[in-house]
């Protein structure tokens, strides 16, 4: 069995239509069981309890990144193979990965506020996150502004293309400049940087959660796009008859 088997519109809904209660299932379990574990957690010795916010700072941040990268991936599909189901799913991304940035930005303000003594800071992870949400913002006009949808997706798959740059510099700007107030990965590895094992855990669980939540609408929001093309197909043929 081929994996392109998945871009007939077809065969895709009757798999994701198997899957998706389950997806669903596993997110709200996950979201809810790392939550409640991770802000039940004891107050950090520096930075207190304002380092909860973590549970859903890293997870949305993470997501942000990952959510514009399968974008690409799906937007070099369309423009390589002309999947239809993969431009689609481009686009059911997009608001996702918006609301993704847009949550980490808030609570990465709301974090920062009693550790860094402001609520924003031109740092080049935190400007490289802005100008990704930006990209985001542009993405959705683009699809919105161009009636086609195959030309449609073809710019936005360009545009996908060039925000990628950015996507990447907000997962690794903290390494191509020796610079700014953002701290290091939550997850590091490096000796003596490693996080306890009490924050630790329940945060894998909410970004577990997220991700499983980040499937689940991604499913749920594709499928809204196949039914909207097959109905405006249906009218199309209908007024030509």
């Amino acid at each position: 069995m081929s994996i392109w088997e998945y871009a007939n519109p077809v065969k895709f809904m009757q798999t994701s239509g198997r899957f998706l209660p389950w997806v669903v299932a596993g997110a709200v379990l996950c979201m809810v069981t790392g939550l409640v574990w991770g802000y039940s957690t004891p107050p950090d010795y520096r930075q207190g309890a304002s380092v909860k916010i973590m549970y859903l700072h890293v997870p949305a941040a993470m997501m942000a990144i990952n959510c514009w990268l399968m974008m690409l991936v799906a937007s070099l599909i369309w423009i390589v193979r002309r999947h239809h189901v993969s431009a689609l799913a481009a686009k059911a991304a997009a608001p996702i990965g918006a609301t993704m940035t847009l949550i980490a930005l808030v609570t990465g303000a709301a974090w920062g506020q009693p550790t860094w003594g402001t609520w924003w800071e031109w740092d080049p992870r935190l400007t490289s996150f802005l100008v990704l949400l930006l990209f985001y913002f542009g993405y959705i006009a683009l699809w919105e502004a161009v009636e086609n949808p195959d030309s449609a997706a073809d710019l936005t798959g360009v545009l996908c293309l060039v925000g990628s740059v950015f996507a990447l510099l907000s997962r690794y700007a903290a390494l191509f400049w020796n610079q700014g107030i953002h701290q290091g990965s939550s997850l590091s590895v490096a000796p003596g940087e490693r996080m306890s094992e009490v924050y630790r855990y329940p945060l894998y669980l909410t970004m577990l959660g997220f991700f499983l939540t980040f499937v689940a609408l991604l499913l749920i929001r594709t499928r809204t796009e196949i039914r909207i093309r097959r109905t405006a197909a249906l009218q199309a043929r209908e007024a030509r008859s």
